[in-house]
């Protein structure tokens, strides 16, 4: 029988082998990573200072936030607001059922494969203190790591509705650490302009 310890390191195990089906590549110091197991290990770090003392549902959640991400694809809905709204409430269902099952086969307790599946569904939000917890962990991500690439591609109109959205959707502590992200030039003015 699996330790608590063991059956969260298998989980992560299995979750990080699901991550790594992802056929987007990127660079990393000189080597291939799969996108999504990239964005899943950048999440667990940024939890480390968002949530120290994360509980392992939370920790999973945030591990499993993208899961599969790659198999909904943008494309298949239509180009629009009200369609990437659908694609997005579509993909955090579907990914909060793919989790569950990967958790469910490792051996955890309905409960906490229901929990997991609730946060990353993104359930409660400003309600349920690690559901928020995990909204800050993937704004964070994106504000390090996507955002200066995002700022490229998209108009400054965009970008300024966008940073607004992030900058509400994160808790004090999430806003505290936001600030302490180093970014170019050019992503700073932005920051500073959505903010004014």
């Amino acid at each position: 029988m699996n330790t608590p310890n063991a059956r969260f390191d298998t989980a992560i195990a299995r979750l990080d082998a699901l991550h790594a089906e992802d056929p987007r590549r990127e660079i990393v110091d000189g080597q291939e990573v799969p996108h999504e197991l990239l964005y899943a290990q950048r999440m667990s770090a940024w939890l480390d200072q968002v949530e120290p003392n994360a509980s392992d549902a939370l920790r999973l959640a945030v591990r499993a936030q993208h899961l599969q991400r790659w198999r909904v694809p943008r494309a298949d809905y239509p180009q629009d607001r009200p369609g990437y709204l659908t694609w997005r409430r579509d993909l955090g269902r579907i990914q909060a059922e793919w989790a569950a099952q990967v958790l469910d086969k490792v051996g955890y307790e309905a409960a906490l494969c229901e929990r997991v599946a609730q946060m990353i569904r993104k359930e409660q939000l400003r309600r349920d203190p690690e559901a928020q917890a995990l909204e800050d962990t993937a704004c964070l991500v994106f504000l390090e790591h996507y955002f200066a690439d995002f700022s490229s591609e998209h108009d400054e109109e965009k970008l300024m509705r966008i940073l607004r959205k992030t900058w509400n959707k994160m808790s004090p502590r999430g806003h505290e650490l936001a600030v302490t992200i180093p970014m170019t030039a050019e992503a700073q003015r932005l920051v500073q302009k959505a903010l004014e």
